[in-house]
C-alpha cells in the first residue's frame, strides 16, 4: 500500500483488494463491484488471527487422527440434523442466511434450547437485540436451562475474551454484519469488517473446537451481504427460503463439508416457533384439488431425499397479439422450450395460448426431472381433461421429443408408493429398475420413450 494511503477498494463479490477503483474485478470478473473503504490496523498482525502469542501451531499425523461419533452434536431437530449431515460437527463454522423475518434467529434459538437441555454449554451473542427482547422471544419457545448463556455485544475483542473464558460448545453470532473489529477502521457491515470478523471466528472455532453459527443478512438478489469470500471461509452454508408471510419454511444446504449438498429441511411456522415437517411430500400435496385439469404430481430429488410436488398449469386462448407466459417456482425459459417441443413434435397448437405454470408449496425446482410433469400438466389444461389422481410422472424431455432417464429413479418410485400412488410414468430406460424397486401390489409402471407415448398414456 502506498505511503499515507488510508483507504483501498474491495470487491463486494470476492473480497479482492485494489489500490484504485476498477470497473471489472480481475479475480471474479464482476462488474461495478468495487467499494472504497478506509483501512487502518493497529499492529502488523492480521486482524483475522485469533491465536495467542504463547501458542504454537503443531502439525498432526493424519493416520493418528481419530473420528468419533461424539464429535457430532445432535440439535434435537431432525430436519436440521439431516441438512447439517447428521448433527453439529465440533469446531465447524456455519453460515445461516435468509430474508428478514423468515425465522433465522428463531431456529437458532430453538437449537440453543435443545442443546442446552442436553447439558451442553451454549452462548448466544446478539448485536441486534437486547437481552429483554431475546427473553420475550424465548418465552414463546419454551423454557431454557442454566447452560444457556446470553451476551449482547458487538465488539469482537470482548466477544473473543468471553468465549475463551467460558469455553462454550456452541456459539451463535446474530448477526455477522453487526460485529465490529477494532483492528479495522471500517464501519460494521462493510466488506473488510465482515471478512476480518469471520476470520477471527474461524480461528476460534478451529483452535478451541467451538461450533459457531453466524447469521448473515441477504441482499435484494437473495445472496449473503458482504464479500463472496465469506461463503468460501465457512464449512456449511444454509439458506432459508419461502415467503415470510406463509406458514412454511424451507432450509436448504448449498454448501456442506460434512454432508451432502442441496439437502433440504421443511419447517412450519407456529406460535411456539418452527416445527419440523417429517413427511414433506405429504405436506406439499395437502389441499390438492380433485378431478381438476392441469394438475399433475411429479417427483424431484433434493439431495438424497425424494420429494413429491404438485405442478399446476393453466392454458387458455390469448386475447393479445403476443401470448403471455408466466412461471412460479420453475425456470421460465425451460417451460417455453417444452411448449415448443409439444408444438413441433406433437402438433399441439400452443402458439396462440396464454400459459401459466406453478409449483405449489413455494418450492423452487430447476431439476430437469420435472419436465415430464410440466408437459402432462400443460396437455391436461389444454385439452381440459383431468389426469388420474393416483398418477405420478418424472423424466427429462429433450428437444427431439425423447424422454431421457433421470438419476435415482427407484427411490422416486418407492416414495410414490409410500403415499399411495398407483401409476408411475417413467422414462423407458428406467422402467426395469423401477419395477424391481416397486413392492406395492397393483402399482403400474409405464415406460415412455417419446412425446407420442406420453400422449397415448394420458
Amino acid at each position: 500500500m502506498a505511503k499515507g494511503k488510508t483507504s483501498v477498494f474491495f470487491c463486494q463479490e470476492c473480497g479482492y483488494e485494489s489500490a484504485k477503483w476498477m470497473g471489472q474485478c480481475p479475480a471474479c470478473k464482476a462488474w461495478n463491484s468495487f467499494v472504497e473503504e478506509p483501512v487502518h490496523k493497529a499492529d502488523g498482525k492480521s486482524a483475522g488471527s485469533a491465536r495467542r502469542s504463547g501458542e504454537k501451531a503443531e502439525p498432526s499425523v493424519l493416520s493418528e487422527v481419530v473420528i468419533r461419533e461424539e464429535n457430532k452434536l445432535l440439535t434435537g431437530i431432525g430436519e436440521l440434523d439431516r441438512v447439517l449431515g447428521g448433527g453439529i460437527v465440533q469446531g465447524s463454522l456455519t453460515l445461516v442466511g435468509g430474508d428478514p423475518g423468515i425465522g433465522k434467529s428463531t431456529l437458532l434459538l430453538q437449537v440453543c434450547q435443545h442443546v442446552s437441555r442436553a447439558g451442553h454449554k451454549v452462548l448466544y451473542i446478539s448485536g441486534e437485540e437486547s437481552t429483554v427482547q431475546i427473553k420475550m422471544r424465548a418465552d414463546r419457545i419454551g423454557s431454557f436451562s442454566k447452560e444457556m448463556l446470553l451476551l449482547c455485544e458487538t465488539n469482537l475483542s470482548d466477544i473473543e475474551e468471553v468465549i475463551r473464558q467460558n469455553r462454550p460448545e456452541v456459539v451463535v453470532i446474530d448477526s455477522i454484519q453487526t460485529m465490529y473489529n477494532e483492528n479495522v477502521s471500517a464501519a460494521p457491515g462493510s466488506v473488510s469488517q465482515v471478512r476480518e470478523s469471520t476470520g477471527v471466528l474461524l480461528q476460534l472455532a478451529k483452535g478451541l473446537g467451538v461450533s459457531v453459527f453466524i447469521v448473515g443478512h441477504v441482499t435484494k438478489e437473495g445472496t449473503v451481504a458482504g464479500p463472496r469470500v465469506l461463503e468460501h471461509m465457512v464449512d456449511t452454508v444454509l439458506y432459508f427460503e419461502g415467503d415470510r408471510h406463509a406458514s412454511y419454511r424451507i432450509l436448504r444446504g448449498v454448501k456442506n463439508r460434512f454432508g451432502s449438498t442441496n439437502e433440504i429441511g421443511v419447517f412450519e411456522m407456529r406460535e411456539q416457533g418452527l416445527l419440523e415437517v417429517p413427511n414433506a411430500s405429504e405436506y406439499m400435496l395437502s389441499g390438492r384439488p380433485e378431478n381438476a385439469s392441469g394438475s399433475v404430481v411429479a417427483c424431484t430429488m433434493e439431495g438424497t431425499r425424494p420429494l413429491l410436488v404438485e405442478i399446476q398449469a393453466l392454458v387458455c386462448q390469448s386475447n393479445f397479439g403476443i401470448p403471455r407466459r408466466q412461471t412460479t417456482g420453475t425456470d421460465f425459459n425451460r417451460v417455453n422450450l417444452l411448449m415448443a417441443v409439444l408444438e413441433k413434435r406433437c402438433g399441439v397448437q400452443l402458439a396462440g395460448c396464454d400459459a401459466y405454470v406453478n409449483i405449489t408449496g413455494g418450492m423452487k425446482i430447476l431439476e430437469p426431472a420435472i419436465d415430464l410433469g410440466i408437459v402432462i400438466a400443460i396437455l391436461s389444461s389444454f385439452r381440459n381433461r383431468a389426469v388420474n389422481q393416483k398418477l405420478i410422472a418424472f423424466g427429462e424431455v429433450g428437444l427431439s421429443g425423447e424422454v431421457r432417464a433421470v438419476s435415482q429413479a427407484a427411490q422416486r418410485v418407492a416414495e410414490a408408493a409410500k403415499l399411495g400412488f398407483e401409476v408411475c410414468v417413467v422414462p423407458a430406460v428406467s422402467e426395469k429398475d423401477c419395477r424391481q424397486a416397486c413392492t406395492q401390489e397393483g402399482m403400474q409402471i409405464i415406460g415412455v420413450r417419446t412425446m407420442q407415448d406420453v400422449l397415448a398414456v394420458i
